[in-house]
């Protein structure tokens, strides 16, 4: 017998190959736990959370819904704007939420667990309800975001979860009640994993991300909510249809500069009022003054009317200037709500104005621009190439991708939300780490 083997024949381990074999059978055993263990608690939650959310953004949707009815049914309310202007601000000083961030703390809640919580998701549901009741120009789906987030960074921490698990709820709820208010789950999804640091995924998201917006919007339509349903004539593909779409592209990323940088600007100017009712006040005045030289109120509250009327009718042809002004004015002076929606006012519009000219059907021209300025805007190609395939359908998909492109990199660095950051230049293969606002 040799001096390396024992009685029963097998050869002795040294204590470094014994060593080895351990690390090697911790490593595997790690890994076969570890990854049921957290798709399991990922797929509960985010189901459980897509229920709840789904409840809470089909009410939130139906009541926005009825407070732009009433409005509609009773014009004089418009006269009440400022006095719901200041009622607003008061309202967020009691709260302790005077300089509120709006989106972007939706943002720094994600990428570095800023807490937000019930206080705040009751804030901006009650406030944009009533922004939309009096007249406001703003969204809802923006307010969404916040809502959910909200909700997500609150549930994270009464659940215990650590900090990479915190970010991870947020994100799952600010998914699903996305999903819930606007009916597009694959989008909403995506959308909140892309849009906190543009270059990058949070793809260990994306199981609660799915799951709870597949699951709230789901749960939302049983109440009735859907998306948009518009119809878009699409002619055969050809070189000249690329050009003339992508030409559409092109312009709608210089508006959505010129739409960010006067957010940026009107902000900046009504913090020159330091009382905040008074300014929200002031601000309703504006939009008031504004309401009556139009003569109409199409431009007040989400607009979602127009919308679809620029998918197949002629709309007046600065109609999508007239909704910026309304809508920068809104929400610089303090009113509350999203901008999502009236950046789809004026994409459409814009696309329906541009169309004609260009000898493109008022459909495709409306589809373009509000894809294209949605692009722009939030520097969210893969989620807003998605969105065109869920309001859409895929026929079309070829000139959606080419639109989302040219704005895309047309667009530069400037976006709605200024704590987001682009971690990759948008012309060379380089980490520029540069954020909006900076």
């Amino acid at each position: 017998m040799s001096g390396n083997e024992n009685i029963g024949g097998s050869a002795e381990i040294s204590p470094k190959n014994e060593k080895l074999r351990r690390r090697i059978r911790d490593h595997f055993h790690f890994k076969r736990l570890k990854e049921p263990e957290t798709f399991v608690k990922w797929l509960i939650t985010g189901i459980i959370m897509g229920i709840l959310l789904g409840l809470i953004g089909a009410l939130f949707h139906h009541l926005s819904s009825e407070a732009e009815r009433i409005r509609g049914a009773h014009e004089w309310m418009i006269y009440l704007l400022p006095l719901a202007g200041a009622a607003i601000a008061v309202f967020y000083d009691a709260m302790n939420y005077s300089h509120d961030k709006g989106t972007n703390l939706v943002l720094l809640a994600v990428r570095d667990n800023k807490i937000m919580g019930i206080h705040h998701a009751v804030c901006i549901f009650a406030a944009t309800i009533i922004t939309h009741l009096f007249g406001g120009s703003s969204g809802r789906e923006g307010a969404s975001l916040q809502i959910g987030a909200a909700l997500g960074s609150f549930a994270g921490r009464k659940l215990k979860f650590d900090e990479d698990d915190k970010r991870i709820m947020t994100m799952c709820c600010m998914s699903a009640m996305f999903g819930a208010v606007f009916g597009t789950p694959v989008t909403a999804a995506i959308f909140s994993m892309e849009v906190i640091s543009v270059g990058i995924f949070y793809y260990s998201a994306i199981v609660p991300c799915v799951v709870s917006s597949l699951t709230a919007s789901y749960i939302s339509s049983l109440f009735g909510i859907h998306h948009i349903e518009v119809v878009v004539d699409l002619p055969q593909a050809e070189p000249s249809l690329y050009l003339k779409t992508a030409l559409i592209g092109a312009i709608c990323a210089l508006v959505s500069i010129l739409f960010c940088m006067a957010m940026g600007s009107v902000h900046k100017l009504f913090r020159k009022i330091k009382n905040h009712a008074l300014r929200a006040a002031v601000g309703g005045i504006i939009v008031v003054i504004l309401t009556l030289i139009v003569g109409n109120y199409e431009y007040n509250g989400t607009g979602g009317a127009m919308i679809v009327s620029a998918f197949d009718e002629n709309i007046f042809e600065g109609a999508f200037l007239i909704k910026m002004i309304f809508t920068v004015i809104t929400l610089g002076s303090g009113f509350k709500g999203g901008e999502i929606f009236p950046v789809f006012f004026i994409g459409s519009s814009l696309g329906n104005f541009i169309a004609p000219l260009m000898g493109l059907d008022l459909s495709l021209g409306a589809a373009v621009g509000m894809i294209s300025l949605f692009c722009g805007v939030t520097n969210c190609p893969i989620a807003s190439i998605l969105l065109s395939i869920e309001l859409f359908g895929s026929e079309g998909i070829a000139v959606y991708v080419l639109v989302c492109a040219v704005s895309y990199m047309l667009s530069g660095y400037r976006g709605l939300y200024s704590e987001q950051k682009i971690l990759y230049s948008k012309i060379k293969t380089k980490y520029i780490n540069k954020k909006i606002g900076s």
